[in-house]
């Protein structure tokens, strides 16, 4: 293997991976509130079709992200009504809003199938930083969502670890009780969240539709979402881990591609399934190597009552 296709490779990986990573940002957030979202997928397809078709008639692509973000998050406050206010169970919500998604998502883009946007997001090259050697054609030579996922990270980990708000989130899923007793609204800060990690999830759709496929197609996502499900539980509930995940699973999905492009005689159809199986394979190894326990937030997917306090 050159240098140049391991560059090229490296660099696919992170542009595979990054919405997946917007998506597993959301669902982090969302799950370490104590509430689980399933949704994740028709989320990131509603914010697909959003952001593309803002994007199409506005001609500014960055109308189309703030499109999407609003979209998934309006679809992650039914969600957060019907399992924080109803106290519905989560996974059927889910699941229920993920057919929503889907459907609404094929509704809406019907006259923008297969239309490619005009103004989307193009790389860019970071001065300086770009010319250091394998480093810099792979991580700073990307297109302004991506230096922007790197950014969430960061915020995301810090926000978590370093500050009062970030302790009230994961007191939230461990003990929403305890946070209670001090005087704060559980019901609000959650409602905040989710909606927060349903923004974050139509984000990962419009990077779909405005970076890295810029047109619409009807089920884009091809299981991503359920994917950046998957990557929290490797993650353990950790930013950091997060963005290793999800550069892995896009590794693993731009290797498929690279290896038709090379044209070495493996089926297309094998290729596509990879990301799928590796899925598959890091959650057994996960749960084989925590001996079938994780340290998930102790109160996730429990809808909290306060008359049980």
């Amino acid at each position: 293997m050159t240098e140049t296709l391991i560059v090229s490779i490296l660099a696919a990986s992170i542009t595979a991976g990054t919405p997946i990573l917007f998506a597993a940002l959301g669902e982090l957030i969302t799950e370490r509130s104590g509430i689980m979202n399933l949704g994740v997928d028709g989320m990131m397809l509603v914010g697909a079709v959003t952001g593309f078709m803002v994007a199409v008639n506005s001609g500014n692509p960055w109308l189309g992200v703030a499109g999407a973000l609003v979209a998934g998050g309006l679809l992650a406050l039914l969600h957060a009504y019907l399992t924080i206010t109803l106290r519905a169970n989560q996974v059927v919500s889910g699941l229920a809003l993920t057919l929503f998604g889907t459907g609404l998502s094929d509704y809406l883009g019907k006259a923008y199938v297969g239309m490619r946007a005009d103004h989307t997001f193009g790389k860019l090259a970071v001065p300086f930083l770009s010319e250091i050697p394998i480093i810099g054609p792979v991580v700073f030579k990307q297109d302004a969502l991506v230096y922007l996922s790197y950014l969430l990270v960061i915020l995301t980990a810090l926000y978590l670890y370093k500050t009062r708000a970030g302790l009230f989130l994961r007191a939230l899923g461990e003990n929403p009780a305890a946070v209670d007793s001090v005087g704060v609204n559980v019901f609000r800060l959650r409602y905040v969240y989710v909606v927060v990690g349903g923004a974050l999830a139509g984000l990962g759709g419009a990077y779909l539709s405005l970076a890295y496929a810029p047109c619409w197609l009807e089920n884009m996502t091809a299981g991503r979402g359920w994917i950046a499900v998957a990557l929290v539980i490797f993650a353990i509930w950790d930013p950091w881990r997060a963005l290793a995940g999800s550069y892995l699973f896009g590794g693993v999905d731009a290797l498929g591609f690279h290896l038709q492009v090379i044209g070495l005689p493996v089926s297309i159809f094998l290729l596509n399934m990879l990301p799928y199986i590796f899925t598959i394979l890091v959650l057994i190894i996960v749960l084989i190597r925590k001996g079938g326990r994780l340290a998930s937030p102790q109160a996730l997917s429990v809808p909290y009552d306060r008359e049980e306090r």
